[in-house]
């Protein structure tokens, strides 16, 4: 199965994502990490997506797309991926239908994370993140170590975790998001809402009764 995953920062779709790619023996594939991948690894398409972070600008999102590709190709991604943060705008939406046909493939759902806008404030408001791998954690306080992957670093509490900003960032996702839920609606992709509000069990309950899956 090929699943798209769209929710604000926060939601956890994330973590369901990683839990769901596990019970369906798939990989979990997430541009951040792909294209960081890439990069590190020099390939051609790598050295554009460096090219164009060294000049200070956005990726362009055809170069996202070919690594994307890559990875949907690879033999790990055989049976589907679950796809985390490779859609944000409909652009990007339309470029992963065509990038999935290319490759033979069908996208078999899109999985919407919803929560309440408080909610999201009060649990961002309680994460740090480590310095050194970018890993988030919840409920632990900044200056505390993280020895996770071999690295050694510092949590600390990103600005763009504050209240004012959480909020702000909501307002962002909504205006971009709504677009691509109208353009998953119009196209006939089934586009499935989950309640991203309780334990992580009750939520991976939910997605997996919405998708189907006992």
């Amino acid at each position: 199965m090929n699943i798209v995953l769209l929710g604000p920062p926060g939601a956890g779709k994330g973590t369901q994502g990683e839990r769901l790619a596990a019970r369906l023996g798939v990989p979990k594939i997430a541009t951040g990490d792909v294209l960081r991948a890439a990069v590190k690894d020099g390939t051609p398409l790598g050295l554009e997506a460096k090219a164009a972070m060294d000049r200070g600008d956005l990726v362009p999102d055809a170069v996202i797309m070919g690594i994307m590709k890559e990875a949907l190709a690879a033999p790990t991604a055989a049976k589907g991926a679950i796809l985390d943060g490779v859609v944000r705008t409909t652009p990007q939406a339309d470029g992963l239908a065509a990038t999935l046909t290319s490759l033979g493939k069908n996208l078999d759902a899109v999985l919407l994370f919803e929560i309440d806008e408080e909610e999201l404030v009060r649990r961002l408001s309680g994460r740090t993140t480590c310095e050194a791998c970018q890993r988030p954690f919840f409920g632990r306080q900044p200056g505390e170590t993280c020895t996770e992957g071999g690295m050694t670093g510092t949590l600390v509490r990103r600005k763009d975790d504050e209240p004012d900003a959480i909020r702000k960032r909501m307002q962002v996702y909504r205006d971009q998001t709504s677009p691509v839920i109208d353009w998953y609606s119009t196209h006939g992709a089934k586009l499935v809402r989950i309640d991203a509000i309780g334990s992580l069990d009750e939520v991976e309950a939910r997605m997996l009764g919405a998708l189907g899956i006992s």
